[in-house]
Parts: structure tokens; C-alpha cells; sequence
């Protein structure tokens, strides 16, 4: 069953696109239909749906997830930026996962999941 005290908590989408072709544009998309409050952060100002897409690195309060859209190299600088925003947990969607940055995370006290957000949504395992 999904969890209740998730519902409208921020879950920061790291590689966020406005393409809705991108599974990170559906992540939005399906996060805002559950209930949840999606934080986009990609490269390329837009908007996906009325939710304005963040660019750089910036300072997001009372994260509790990062469901990221990125491949491994591309999150190798932005470690510190991952862990400053101090989440409760990260979730590594399919080729996103990184034993390094997985470790980095988990020795603070960061839940890791390897997973799919989409699949979490649709299945209530969020």
C-alpha cells in the first residue's frame, strides 16, 4: 500500500524534461495525478503541465524524495547538490543506477531504491 505520509511530500525529479516523449515528463505527471508534489529539475527551463521545470542546482526545502532521471556519469557532479538537499530517500530509476552515489546516500542515513518510479506509482508502492 502506497504510504500516507508520502502523499504531498516533494519529490524532486532530477533530469526533468518537457518532452512528453521522457519517462521523467510522465514521473511529473503521474506524481501530481497521485496526490504528490513534484519539484522538476532539468537542464532546459519549461514547464511540464503548469509545473515549471528548475534549472541549476537550486535550494529545495523538505525534500523527501530524488527520483532520478540521469545516467551515472551525469550525477557525478552533482553529488553534493544530491545530498545537500538531504532527502529521506533516492530512488535510481532503470538506467540510472549508481553503486556510488548509492553508497554515498545510504552512509547518510538515505533510503536507496532501485526501481521505477512510474511502476512504485501504478502499483501504489510509492
Amino acid at each position: 500500500m502506497e504510504d500516507v505520509e508520502v502523499k504531498g511530500k516533494k519529490t524532486v525529479v532530477l533530469g526533468a524534461s518537457q518532452n512528453p516523449d521522457r519517462y521523467s515528463y510522465s514521473a511529473v505527471m503521474k506524481l501530481k495525478e497521485k496526490g504528490h508534489t513534484p519539484v522538476p529539475v532539468g537542464i532546459k527551463h519549461g514547464s511540464i503541465e503548469g509545473v515549471d521545470i528548475m534549472v541549476g542546482n537550486p535550494q529545495i526545502e523538505d525534500v523527501h524524495t530524488i527520483s532520478l532521471y540521469l545516467g551515472a556519469e551525469r550525477q557525478k557532479p552533482l553529488y553534493d547538490y544530491i545530498l545537500s538537499l538531504r532527502p529521506d530517500r533516492i530512488i535510481f530509476n532503470p538506467g540510472a543506477e549508481n553503486s556510488e552515489l548509492a553508497h554515498l546516500a545510504r552512509s547518510q542515513q538515505i533510503e536507496v531504491i532501485n526501481g521505477c518510479t512510474l511502476v512504485m506509482l501504478a502499483i501504489n508502492a510509492f
